[in-house]
């Protein structure tokens, strides 16, 4: 019997196409796509099981060792910091972490920004960088409505398509870091099960290569 490796998927779109890229590299599942409420889903042929987690839970649970790998967003990951390797940068769930504000902002130096955003660690030390005094306000929802309502002087933001922005009167003013999805593992995993995790990983480079070229 091949030695399982256990994957944390996020659940949602992008979770599909990490699973439909592991499938291609042979780490088929077809209890997966069954209509039923199991949480876990494996392939002993494949040595795979799958379960679909929250995509912020993902490096955590790749962290605590409950999954030997996952795939979670470079946000995440700069965000929270979790103890893990990063394997491979996907390509997938582009996107950009931004600074937004109103079209009409202007950046007083003299006093603090303020500054809303659900990522709190991204934005301290972006501007601990610039050595600018900020004041942040940490939001769970939509946080494009702070500025829009004066609570704040700017967003800090995953920023897709702009849409969202330009609809409510707001607009990118820099932009912090590009965000993709990363292939990441378990450090004890990772020695444990270093033969079967870098075959996988390989495998996954190799395709993700092809398919750009």
């Amino acid at each position: 019997m091949k030695q399982m490796i256990n994957v944390a998927l996020p659940k949602g779109r992008l979770g599909e196409k990490v699973l439909a890229i592991f499938e291609s590299c042979g780490y088929d599942c077809p209890a997966i796509h069954e209509t039923n409420r199991k949480l876990i889903f494996e392939n002993l042929d494949a040595g795979v099981r799958y379960f679909w987690v929250k995509p912020s839970d993902v490096s955590i649970y790749v962290e605590r060792g409950a999954a030997d790998i996952g795939v979670a967003g470079k946000d995440i990951l700069l965000e929270y910091a979790p103890d893990v390797y990063e394997l491979y940068n996907l390509g997938i769930g582009k996107c950009r972490m931004a600074v937004a504000a109103r079209r009409d902002f202007y950046d007083n130096t003299e006093r603090t920004l303020r500054v809303a955003t659900k990522f709190p660690n991204i934005a301290k030390t972006f501007y601990d960088k610039k050595g600018r005094d900020i004041d942040i306000i940490k939001l769970n929802g939509s946080i494009e409505i702070a500025p829009i309502l004066r609570m704040s002087d700017v967003i800090v933001d995953i920023v897709e398509t702009g849409t969202t922005l330009k609809e409510n009167n707001l607009e990118p003013v820099e932009t912090i870091v590009p965000i993709s999805a990363r292939l990441i593992s378990n450090k004890v995993s990772y020695k444990f099960k270093n033969k079967e995790i870098v075959k996988l990983a390989e495998s996954i480079k190799a395709y993700c290569e092809n398919r750009d070229n």
